[in-house]
């Protein structure tokens, strides 16, 4: 078999999400522990004029929903974050060979959510590091976890919207 039908065959295969995920999990833990020890809390470290390494903690969801909702939503979104993963791991072992392109960024994207919900179970908050920013507007900090769900979703995205399967086939009306 070719070497480029090969890694077709491997990217199809659902087990290559799970590695995927833990490849993506491991990262972000390792990440965050060093961020952990080597940044000072809300101090930014300048790298370039548009990026800093800046430690802070995210109690909330994306763009700090629900931050200051009293604690009550590190269980809700923890539980959230467990059922996504949950229904992704059946999704991948029910995917028709169609759709097998959805392996890699289902991979992604359950690799970030379990390495974010590692945090809020363990730590009660998410460990976010990575500030962009342009003059004095500033994106909210993300870590790695939240980088692998966005490429995940995006790919998934223009996967869905450039799939060139062609929609099933009306019955005819009697």
């Amino acid at each position: 078999m070719p070497k480029s039908r090969w890694l077709a065959a491997i990217g199809q295969r659902p087990w290559v999400a799970l590695v995927i995920a833990v490849m993506v999990i491991a990262l972000d833990q390792w990440s965050k522990q060093i961020a952990m020890a080597e940044l000072d809390f809300r101090s930014p470290q300048q790298v370039t004029s548009w990026f800093n390494w800046m430690l802070t903690y995210n109690t909330g969801a994306a763009f700090s929903f629900l931050a200051d909702a009293g604690g009550w939503q590190r269980w809700f979104l923890a539980g959230v974050a467990l059922a996504v993963s949950v229904f992704i791991v059946v999704w991948l072992f029910r995917l028709s060979p169609g759709d097998r392109g959805l392996v890699m960024p289902l991979g992604l994207i359950l690799g970030g959510g379990v390495g974010n919900l590692i945090d809020r179970l363990l730590l009660g908050h998410v460990v976010d590091f990575i500030s962009l920013h342009y003059q004095s507007w500033y994106w909210p900090a993300f870590n790695l976890a939240d980088s692998a769900i966005t490429l995940g979703a995006g790919w998934w995205l223009l996967s869905a919207f450039f799939s060139s399967a062609s929609p099933p086939e009306k019955a005819p009306v009697s």
